[in-house]
């Protein structure tokens, strides 16, 4: 490393500056890494939790959708919605089944 005496060759000084410009790149990168890091860690503790999806239509919903939009008429209307009403109340006690 000393062919000339006491003072650095060429080679010395190519070493010494590639070491240290690759030292400071690759400290500069760890920084940014971490900052950009650590800011993606708080953004995501400061949004709120997704609003839960819309709980499905009921069966009455839908079939007052399809009196709205002209699919049935009031007649079928109104005894599709007496037999939704009809089933969801419990059978009286006595009958067959």
């Amino acid at each position: 490393m000393y062919p000339y005496g006491e003072h650095t060759s060429g080679w010395g000084y190519a070493l010494g500056i590639t070491s240290m410009v690759l030292f400071w790149s690759l400290l500069v990168l760890a920084l940014a890494f971490a900052v950009r890091y650590a800011a993606r860690g708080r953004d995501e503790s400061v949004l709120p939790p997704p609003p839960p999806p819309p709980p499905p239509p009921t069966a009455e919903q839908v079939l007052a959708d399809r009196f709205a939009r002209g699919e049935i008429d009031a007649e079928e209307y109104r005894e599709r919605l007496g037999t939704l009403r009809r089933a969801g109340r419990p059978a009286p006690a006595g009958t067959g089944g």
